[in-house]
């Protein structure tokens, strides 16, 4: 597996990963009117790709910047395809991002939506990271409802 930093070129292929993982497990939660456009937010820093050999992509993450007055990114828009999981893409696409972030002085946060039976939860806790906070988002789910998140900082 190749993790590669994303290109313009990539965004199709991306999208319609997304779409694969949007169906299989609501993420995200709100299917995006322009998902290029949600995967290439104005706050962006760098974005990658993890590509299986023969091209195909199989997940990807980004970094963005954070809020207004706070130092540092945070990580966003990390999925892996159904076909793709249990190899382990989502931990190699999280340990190369926070490697950039650390080798580029970024202090790391994420945030993931509180959800019961979310795997996300599981895999960043997993993964070392710490729920600081939980608030409520300033947007709802496809239902109406208020949609809490979990906030996280990586362990150390």
């Amino acid at each position: 597996m190749l993790i590669r930093e994303r290109g313009t070129a990539d965004l199709g292929r991306c999208v319609a990963l997304l779409r694969v993982v949007h169906e299989a497990d609501r993420y995200p939660l709100n299917w995006p009117d322009n998902p290029a456009q949600w995967l290439t937010p104005a706050a962006l820093v760098v974005a990658w790709v993890a590509e299986l050999p023969g091209g195909d992509i199989a997940g990807h993450v980004a970094l963005q910047r954070n809020a207004a007055g706070r130092v540092g990114a945070e990580v966003s828009r990390l999925f892996v395809g159904p076909e793709a999981r249990r190899r382990s893409v989502a931990a190699t696409l999280l340990a190369h991002a926070t490697s950039w972030a650390a080798e580029h002085g970024l202090p790391l946060t994420l945030t993931v939506t509180d959800e019961d039976r979310s795997g996300a939860v599981a895999f960043y806790e997993a993964a070392g990271w710490h729920h600081t906070a939980t608030t409520t988002a300033d947007w709802t789910a496809p239902d109406g409802r208020p949609v809490r998140l979990r906030h996280y900082a990586p362990r150390g």
